[in-house]
This record gives structure tokens, sequence and C-alpha cells, in this order.
């Protein structure tokens, strides 16, 4: 009986490591990506996220590490493809268009063959960008949108298998960046071209992202799909950086951590750990206050804790409303879909849904 051979990856990083100045900015990073899927390496400015790219690219050398493309060695520090045969595509936040060249030419610039097969590869990409009106057009007579779709359809156009994206749509503004970016990731998927696409906006890596690959201080902390990443975080800060986040401290005792909104379980975390339970305010429930008592506690909301509504805005498709609590003068958020703006002063009750916390060992801040 034979079994099917495993699919080979298109991309693949192996232990990857660069440092400068005796600090590694990139610190055993592996990555593996398929043909058709998108990866979002995500993370804070400074992260090493660039430089990551940058190394795949083959613009930098690594410490020490591996790359691989469709079974095949890349790069190691050793041995060496030149980056222009590494069958990569690059697009960044600067479109970097020729200015003296047309469109066409910008599109075919870097094509091999026949004069024939380069004007047909570069009618066939304009027009699935909707640019063919634009092809004889130069830069500066664009849009940035446009510029954008332009820079695609060249990156696409020598029919890389791997493509690298730097931040390539944060120069577009709101209305654009939706729509070019959904025809981007059509356009990639339709080619099996794999995508690393750095990014900083954990928005834009849920949206375009097959898998989410979360990076930290040169390490991948988590990686896994969009709806994993942020429903199962791996600490606290993996919570912050997708969302705002409320924060209660506690100590647990018995596995159990017990605070004003009542315990919370804290299961294989030791006895006399002190703990952050950490919800996002749109898990937050709000109830109104009953004559000086809020609603009855239950073992899925817990107890109910006494707070002053401190100031209420409505944000377009949400309300966000803070309390200053009762039990300590901390400060909750809670957001509430629609319209929902109690005045400040307004006293009111708030639990939280025990399925909609993370129980983290405390961080110590310096």
């Amino acid at each position: 009986m034979t079994t099917a051979a495993s699919p080979v990856p298109r991309l693949e990083i192996r232990n990857l490591v660069r440092a400068f100045e005796g600090r590694r900015v990139v610190d055993d990073v592996s990555l593996t990506i398929m043909p058709g899927q998108v990866t979002c390496l995500l993370g804070p400015s400074g992260c090493g996220k660039s430089t990551t790219l940058r190394m795949i690219a083959g613009v930098e050398m690594q410490d020490s590490g591996e790359i691989w493309a469709d079974g095949e060695l890349v790069c190691n520090t050793i041995f060496r493809v030149p980056p222009e045969r590494r069958g990569i595509g690059l697009m960044f936040q600067d479109f970097a268009l020729f200015p003296h060249l047309s469109v066409a030419r910008n599109v075919a610039f870097g094509l091999s063959g026949s004069a024939e097969e380069k004007r047909a590869r570069v009618e066939e990409l304009l027009h699935r960008v909707d640019m063919s009106r634009h092809i004889d057009s130069f830069p500066h007579q664009l849009s940035g949108g446009e510029q954008q779709r332009v820079a695609l359809a060249r990156a696409l156009a020598p029919r890389p298998r791997i493509m690298l994206m730097d931040e390539p749509f944060s120069g577009l503004d709101n209305r654009l960046r939706d729509g070019i970016r959904d025809h981007t990731l059509t356009l990639l998927k339709e080619e099996d071209t794999a995508v690393l696409l750095v990014t900083h906006e954990p928005e834009e890596a849920m949206r375009m992202g097959d898998e989410i690959a979360l990076m930290r201080n040169g390490k991948i902390v988590q990686q896994g799909a969009p709806y994993n990443v942020y429903t199962r975080p791996v600490d606290r800060a993996t919570v912050s950086f997708f969302s705002d986040a409320n924060v209660l401290q506690a100590t647990v005792n018995g596995a159990l951590a017990n605070t004003p909104f009542g315990r919370f379980l804290a299961p294989g975390i030791a006895d006399g750990t002190e703990v952050d339970i950490v919800f996002r305010p749109q898990h937050v429930r709000i109830d109104f206050d009953r004559q000086g008592s809020g609603p009855l506690p239950t073992p899925r909301d817990g107890v109910a804790a006494r707070g002053t509504v401190l100031r209420a805005r409505f944000l377009g498709h949400e309300s966000l409303v803070e309390f200053r609590m009762d039990y300590d003068g901390s400060v909750l958020k809670a957001t509430v879909p629609n319209v929902f703006l109690p005045s400040a002063g307004k006293v009111m009750w708030l639990t939280i849904p025990r399925d909609r916390c993370f129980v983290f060992p405390a961080v110590k801040h310096p």
C-alpha cells in the first residue's frame, strides 16, 4: 500500500537568526508557507519583520539558518542563490514605479521572452487589475490606488512562486484599502503564489491571512489561523495587541482566583501565583442598577461588580463606555453594539462571562 507524498512547502525558513551589535533582531524564526497560502507576519515596529523579509529576498544575509523554496535550498551560511534567481516577487509601501516609463513598460520591466510574449503578459495583467485603459499612461498621471495596482501587476508579471509584501497598503486611504487588498489577494491565489505579508495592523492580518505569525522581540510567539490566534492567545501581550483589554489582578488559591467579580478557574497554576485575568471590552456585560442591587450571580457570568459611568462615546459601529469601579477605583472599558450612551455619573453593574476570559501568570512591570 502506497501513501500519498506530503505536499512540499513553497517557502520554508528554518531557524533564521540575524544579530546587530550583539542583539538578535531575528531570533530563531521558522515558517512554512504552502502554494496559494497567505501568511501574515504581524508585530509592532522594530520586532524584526522587515529584516526577516530582506533575508528571504536575498538582500541581507542571515547569521544562521536556512531558506528553502519548493524543497530546494535557496540559502544558508555557505550556499546562496542570487536574489534575482530566487523567483521571489517584492511589493513595498513605496510602489517604486519608474517615473520615466509608461505603465506598460513598468509592468514589462524584468520580463524575458519576445516582444509579443511580453506585450501579451502585460495586457493580461493590466486587464486583471482593471488598468488596461492606462497602459500608455505614466505614474505621475495615476492615483495612489492606481499606482498600487500597477505595482501589483509588475510584481506578478514574472510569475514569482513567492511574493514578499512589506506594508504594501499602508500608503492608501481607508476608502481604497479594503478593495485593493481583496483584489490583490484574489490575484495572488489565482497565481498559486505563496505570500508572506508583513504588517503591524492586526485588522489587516485578520482580513488577509490564512495564517498569522505573531512576532515580538525577534521571535514568533504564536502562529496559527487568525481565529485561533485571536481566541486562544498565548499571553496577555497577545490579547492587548489585537484589541483593548481589561485586566484584573488576583492570587491563585486551590486552582481558583478570587476577584470582585467572583472566582475564576486557574487550572495548572500553583497556589500563591499572582495572575492577570484578561478580557476584552466587547465581552463585558452591562446591567442597570436596581435600588442598589445588580443581577444575581450565575456560574457563567460570576458576581456583578458596581461601577459609575465616567464617559460614553459613539464610535460609529459601537459605543465605548468607561466605568470607575467601586471596588478599587480602577477604570474598566465596555463596548456595546450600536448606540448606548449612559450619562456620566450613572451607576451600573458589570459582569464578565467566564468563557471570554484568559488567565495568565502576572506580568511584572519594572
